[in-house]
């Protein structure tokens, strides 16, 4: 007897089709600037090249975009949550060069800007956040309070940025410069999953940031990246400030076993970054003044 063919695609396409059960309601506002008590522990669904919440089929809520500057080889990263009615978003180390870009984006996707952030005070290009504010009103710049520099909002370890119903917590992990901090997508259930970590120039892909200017330590840096990077969970994802190879992320199980500096024990990190020899960074001396007023040095001097 011949039994009859079963459309197997016609199913999964009416399976996921039906809107699961278990979706959550956006937040009244599009983003708060907060410290809240850690939620619950995320499981797994794939969507928009990350994975969210329960088992299950949700539509995309978060939009990501990583950005290249080719001149510093500096990443910049937009965030936005498309499920809430304003689309809030942000960006994540933005460079001066590329701010029209960058902005064009936000515009062509129909977001809302409400954050222009930084993960420490970059030597080696002008961060985009003075000029973003000027083209955009309403913006905040955000930077670590342990950076010294200015800012709208001085963030410390601990704090939440949300965006909507997605946040991103504050982990500090210096050592590369004195302020530098590393932002996390948050752990929860409507959170995506894996998480995501922009490590700024903390840990890089099979490297780290150098130690030998703006307050750096060697010591501190290989402390910070084994108790606030290396404890998170192994799958989730690394996104760098810069990349000089061609990489674009990684995992922390992956840095854990193939970066090959921060897998040796600790006095052998610092016997590596003390003896690496690297050129004065070119853009030190113009970077570094503009990017403690928000990348705003001429205007600073002016007032």
């Amino acid at each position: 007897m011949l039994l009859p063919r079963i459309n197997h695609r016609l199913l999964l396409l009416r399976h996921l089709s039906s809107p699961p059960p278990f979706l959550s309601s956006p937040s009244s506002s599009p983003s708060r600037f907060l410290s809240s008590s850690k939620p619950p522990s995320p499981a797994s669904n794939l969507r928009s090249g990350v994975m969210t919440g329960p088992m299950g089929v949700q539509p995309p809520k978060l939009v990501f975009r990583q950005l290249f500057e080719k001149e510093s080889s500096t990443y910049t990263y937009l965030l936005a949550d498309v499920a809430h009615p304003d689309k809030p978003a942000l960006l994540i180390d933005p460079v001066d060069r590329t701010v029209d870009r960058d902005l064009s984006l936000v515009k062509d996707l129909g977001l809302k800007l409400i954050y222009a952030m930084n993960t420490h005070v970059h030597a080696d290009h002008i961060t985009g956040t003075g000029l973003i504010k000027d083209m955009v009103p309403g913006v905040k710049s955000v930077i670590s309070k342990a950076s010294h520099s200015k800012a709208d909002l001085l963030i410390e370890a601990g704090d939440k940025i949300c965006l909507g119903s997605l946040f991103l917590e504050v982990r500090a992990t210096p050592g590369h410069t004195l302020g530098c901090v590393t932002y996390v997508t948050g752990d929860g259930l409507d959170q995506p999953y894996p998480r995501m970590a922009f490590t700024g120039d903390t840990l890089l892909i099979r490297g780290c940031g150098r130690t030998d200017f703006q307050g750096g330590s060697s010591s501190q840096l290989y402390q910070s990246v084994h108790s606030q990077i290396f404890t998170l969970p192994k799958d989730t994802l690394v996104y760098p400030a810069h990349d000089y190879k061609g990489f674009t992320v990684s995992t922390v199980g992956e840095e854990m076993l193939y970066n090959p500096r921060l897998t040796k024990d600790e006095e052998t990190f610092k016997s590596i970054m003390e003896n690496l020899n690297l050129p004065y960074p070119k853009m030190i001396d113009v970077a570094v003044p503009a990017n403690m007023v928000c990348g705003l040095q001429d205007r600073a001097a002016k007032a």
